[in-house]
């Protein structure tokens, strides 16, 4: 019997050892992943190659870049208010995949294809909500995961538990756009033609000309005055 325990405790201590040396450290890339283009949209460390909607700098306040966690701050007297911020370049066909925590009751998104307007930026969102707290998940296109105000995720869909680290995946091939949570695909979509005009013309954009039919954009994460943690921000261009 001791023989056993000991051998069961060799195993598990071998699966934990050879599991952290298989996980990279966050803000990096695997040998494989720069062998099939992933290149980081994040650094980690410094506020290189994004910048506010609004100008060509990078918000002085609102945003926080600690122990390699870029992170939106909740909107008080004293912190928050930043605004969105955009990647410097614009990219057409892509995946993208972001990992993102969410604290009690946030409410965020990353949006792609992003046009930049006088004050802010439209495009297709992926909505980050904390569905089990925030009114807004009354609307069901407005949960976790949705191609937000067009298209629901399903209701089986991986739980957006707080405070915990969750994975957004867009593959974006030309007009055919894929949403994936966790692992999971939520959404699919194309995005020119009758089908997605017909649920433009029903949303909140209807007013804004060919709304999430440009051909290349930018990547935005959006600041809606909640706390929502970003990090792993990575993306591989698409032929």
């Amino acid at each position: 019997m001791k023989t056993t325990i000991t051998a069961l405790l060799l195993a598990l201590t071998l699966a934990t050892h050879t599991a952290h040396a298989t996980t990279p450290p966050p803000n990096t890339l695997t040998p494989d992943e720069i062998a099939n283009g992933w290149t980081l949209l994040w650094d980690g460390a410094t506020t290189e190659g994004w910048r506010s909607v609004k100008n060509n700098n990078f918000p002085p306040k609102g945003w926080t870049l600690k122990d390699g966690v870029l992170t939106v701050q909740k909107k008080t007297r004293t912190t928050g208010g930043g605004g969105d911020i955009i990647t410097a370049k614009t990219y057409a066909s892509f995946e993208l995949s972001v990992d993102f925590k969410m604290t009690a009751g946030a409410n965020s998104g990353i949006k792609y294809f992003a046009q930049v307007r006088k004050n802010d930026a439209v495009g297709p969102e992926f909505q980050i909500l904390d569905d089990e707290r925030h009114s807004d998940a009354k609307k069901v296109n407005h949960r976790i995961g949705a191609l937000y105000d067009l298209i629901s995720a399903p209701d089986d869909k991986p739980k957006g538990t707080i405070n915990e680290w969750h994975t957004a995946r867009i593959v974006a091939r030309g007009n055919h756009v894929e949403h994936w949570l966790d692992g999971v695909k939520l959404v699919e979509y194309e995005r020119t033609g009758d089908a997605f005009r017909a649920l433009v013309k029903k949303s909140k954009f209807r007013g804004i000309p060919q709304y999430g039919e440009a051909e290349r954009g930018h990547i935005l994460l959006q600041d809606h005055q909640d706390e929502v943690s970003f990090r792993n921000i990575k993306i591989r261009e698409l032929k």
